[in-house]
């Protein structure tokens, strides 16, 4: 008896397992929307490398960026969140899988129960039990398959979200760092001037009382120092605000920031290899991450369609049960059973639903369409960004050169009673915005690297 039913259960397993591996998958296989990508990302360009292939760290040399940038990546929250979600993400992977395979529970059962009616008959009962339960969905038509794709393209997606992420972190710690020596450069001018207007302020002074000028040119001289000086809190509060951005972003409270004076050291190439059109799908996580999130949609318009489909499911319990624990190993039983399930009057449900998907999938392909474009956008942007930066800082470089010569020329006429102090006092205002100019035109040069390696994908 024992082995019949054991034969039994074996050969509907058998029969089963038969059916699972040879069912077949319905439902539109994953394919990537035409997307007719221009020959090369710049007009002309056919490069096979890319300027994205450089380790961040050799693109920002600066060691005290470099000590911010590692301590982002190790300790900003939105860092560590991502590095959750694709623990999380891992974890719901492994539960597709199983869904795949059979489940099987066992279970123990021993009770004892006394009885007595009226007072003078005591009765007690025995009951042994120990039984495996086996239970199996058959994946006849791949419902459970799909939903492993859409687990595994969740689980890729998590991972491409965090690259990303990355490739952003960096860039925003670089940008924030160099706007913040850029501020810190500007203070100093800022100060210097300060500096010279208080020593004009004293010339004026002692010109007006001995008779030399007006008291016009004093007062104009201590305006001036005045209007100068007004600008020191406000650049230090710019400062101390952009300190607080730099500690968020690397997951620390709010501090000052060391860093380091800007010079003119960065000294850009007339060229920039970047890649090739194609090249970007592959290298910007993002445009893989949305590209996951629309085999996830794909996969999910799988299900829905499946759902429709009857479903079959395989029960078993093999066990020994016995009033008697003498007993218990000699009482085998099992059986077997399956389940057909068949969607038969929902109101139009299933139906609902799987037109809802598929229409779900058609927004993901255009929000995957739209994060190309996107991508070449921000390309283009930064390349010509890159390539018109140099001509501003070299103009700049020429007027504060120029200002310069004309302030020093200024100043040595008024000391010499030739000209007015109203002309110093407009060429000292254009050499400070030279200044100002030209220490900002620095700092784009560095920001236009920043966007332009992000853009081609680089860092992560």
């Amino acid at each position: 008896m024992e082995k019949s039913i054991k034969k039994y259960i074996i050969g509907i397993v058998i029969v089963f397992v038969c059916v699972g591996m040879f069912s077949c998958k319905v439902g539109k296989k994953y394919t990537r929307p035409e997307l007719n990508l221009p020959a090369a990302l710049v007009e002309g360009g056919k490069d096979t490398v890319t300027y994205a292939d450089m380790k961040w760290w050799e693109v920002y040399t600066d060691t005290t960026l470099q000590s911010l940038i590692r301590k982002a990546l190790e300790y900003n929250k939105d860092m560590l969140i991502a590095s959750a979600r694709i623990k999380e993400m891992a974890a719901m992977k492994r539960i597709s899988l199983a869904n795949l395979l059979p489940q099987i529970d066992g279970t123990i059962y021993a009770e004892r129960e006394m009885e007595n009616y009226g007072g003078n008959n005591p009765d007690n009962a025995n009951s042994f039990e120990g039984k495996l339960l086996f239970s199996w969905e058959i994946d006849l038509w791949g419902n459970l398959r799909w939903a492993r794709e859409k687990s595994i393209a969740e689980y890729m997606q998590s991972i491409e979200a965090q690259r990303a992420l990355k490739m952003t972190l960096i860039a925003e710690v670089a940008q924030a760092y160099f706007e913040l020596v850029a501020l810190d450069n500007e203070l100093t001018i800022v100060r210097q001037t300060l500096a010279n207007r208080q020593e004009g302020v004293r010339l004026a002074k002692l010109r007006f009382d001995g008779g030399l000028t007006s008291e016009t040119s004093y007062q104009q001289a201590q305006v001036e120092l005045a209007r100068t000086a007004t600008l020191v809190p406000e650049l230090e509060q710019s400062i101390a605000l952009k300190e607080n951005d730099i500690a968020f972003l690397v997951g620390e409270y709010p501090h000052t920031i060391v860093k380091n004076i800007v010079h003119r050291e960065i000294q850009l190439p007339d060229y920039l290899p970047v890649g090739l059109s194609s090249e970007l799908l592959k290298r910007r996580p993002d445009i893989r991450q949305a590209e996951q999130q629309l085999i996830a949609a794909n996969a999910q318009v799988g299900i829905s369609f499946t759902d429709m489909f009857p479903r079959i499911t395989l029960t078993g319990k093999y066990g020994l049960e016995s009033p008697s624990l003498s007993d218990f190993l000699k009482s085998p039983y099992g059986f077997m059973s399956g389940t057909l399930l068949n969607p038969i009057f929902e109101a139009g449900k299933n139906i609902a639903r799987y037109k809802a998907q598929r229409y779900a999938y058609e927004q993901e392909c255009y929000r995957y369409e739209k994060s190309v474009l996107s991508a070449f956008r921000e390309v283009n942007n930064a390349i010509v960004n890159f390539n018109k930066i140099k001509e501003v800082y070299v103009s700049r470089k020429k007027l504060e050169e120029a200002a310069k010569s004309y302030v020093d020329l200024a100043q040595l006429q008024y000391i010499n009673g030739v000209t007015r102090y109203l002309d110093v006092l407009d060429a000292q205002r254009l050499y400070f915005d030279a200044q100002i100019g030209l220490s900002n035109a620095i700092r784009d040069e560095r920001i236009a690297i920043v966007y332009l390696y992000k853009a081609l994908g680089g860092g992560w």
